[in-house]
């Protein structure tokens, strides 16, 4: 093996540069030719012949360094000129070389905004479709329960009510209460410029009753409990146990689908009636210590201003809010993949679109109930 060390000559002739390696151009010398190269200047603008008449020894990786180090001195391939390669040389300087302009390529982004819309719509329409395969095998199997009770599984509804209802009430009796004390803070800025601070009453009891308790309630169940559902029923499929229910002879939608929609639909409008007291009494604390409204006189005109059916249609919408979170909870719960990211994936996805539906569910009611009422 030839030990020479490796070396660089750079001469200028008449079409550009000519550059002549010696010695072993290998991995085991790659910090001195790196030194070599990075001192050698090479004229960018012209030509540049590389002889390797006496090159004793070459490998990719002395190939990628020259490569690399002539493009960062701004020498394009195409004027590069190989003289006295050998056949294998050559296919090696043409392999790397090619390699590299592959991966030095960026991707090229398509800006084909219909096909991609297309598919986001294909997707949208897909997803549409199952859930209401989905709703409907939820009708089929509650329409069973109805001809024979005994298939409801009581036990595990009494436990979704209490996790659903009786757990999530603290979170909800502080937030509900905060969001009327905020409110009545805000109006009562307005209405003491005009002298109404009565009317304080009227606005924020009508406006909690009509949207904020029910909208702010459901929110927080679509994070709580929606993510809940989907979380539990994909871990129940990632470990097979959903297959073990069917195996068994008993149906996964009787077992875990209908305690959670039964207990989400009788816990969101209880909810929401202690989230119209709680807001409503949050309210009657700013009245009385900003704007000098007694309490007495706060419910006096509560009792006046807000009609029993702004109530009712706020506590009408729950029910729908409910089966709606219900829904897509459980359905994602079963669109889990068989790995513990897919059950992250869908229950984000659960969330976001329990949040949107339940929005468009609520301005569906304010469109086809303009005064508010039932």
């Amino acid at each position: 093996m030839n030990s020479t060390p490796p070396s660089l000559h750079c001469v200028a002739i008449d079409q550009g540069c000519l550059l002549r390696p010696r010695g072993r151009w290998c991995i085991d010398n790659l910090e001195l030719l790196d030194r070599l190269l990075r001192t050698t200047p090479v004229p960018h603008d012209c030509r540049v012949r590389i002889d390797a008449s006496e090159l004793a020894d070459l490998d990719s990786a002395g190939v990628m360094l020259v490569v690399n180090r002539l493009r960062a001195q701004g020498v394009v391939w195409p004027n590069i000129d190989l003289v006295d390669f050998s056949r294998h040389q050559l296919a090696l300087i043409h392999l790397v070389a090619e390699r590299l302009d592959a991966r030095a390529q960026p991707r090229r982004r398509t800006s084909a905004m219909l096909p991609r819309l297309g598919r986001k719509a294909a997707e949208m329409l897909s997803d549409l479709v199952a859930q209401f395969v989905f709703f409907g095998r939820i009708v089929e199997a509650f329409a069973d329960v109805a001809r024979r009770p005994r298939l409801l599984r009581v036990r595990e509804f009494t436990a979704q009510l209490e996790a659903i209802g009786l757990n999530a009430l603290p979170i909800v009796v502080l937030m509900t209460f905060l969001i009327g004390v905020v409110f009545a803070f805000l109006l009562g800025i307005q209405v003491q410029k005009f002298g109404a601070n009565i009317f304080i009453a009227d606005g924020v009891a009508i406006a909690i009753a009509r949207e904020l308790s029910p909208l702010l309630t459901a929110i927080l169940i679509a994070g709580r409990s929606g993510a809940a559902f989907t979380a539990q029923i994909g871990a129940m499929k990632v470990t097979e146990e959903i297959d073990a229910i069917s195996t068994l002879g008993l149906s996964p939608i009787q077992v875990l689908v209908l305690p959670r929609l039964l207990a989400i639909i009788i816990a969101m409008p209880l909810l929401t009636f202690v989230g119209d007291v709680m807001g409503v009494l949050g309210a009657s604390l700013v009245a009385n210590a900003q704007l000098d409204v007694t309490y007495y006189t706060f419910f006096e005109r509560v009792k006046s201003a807000l009609p029993a059916s702004t109530v009712w249609f706020g506590l009408a919408k729950t029910p729908v809010f409910a089966a709606a979170i219900a829904l897509i909870a459980c359905r994602n719960g079963f669109a889990v993949q068989r790995d513990a990211r897919s059950v992250g994936e869908y229950t984000t996805k659960t969330v976001v679109q329990s949040l949107v539906a339940v929005i468009l569910i609520d301005a569906l009611f304010a469109i086809a109930f303009p005064e508010g009422g039932l």
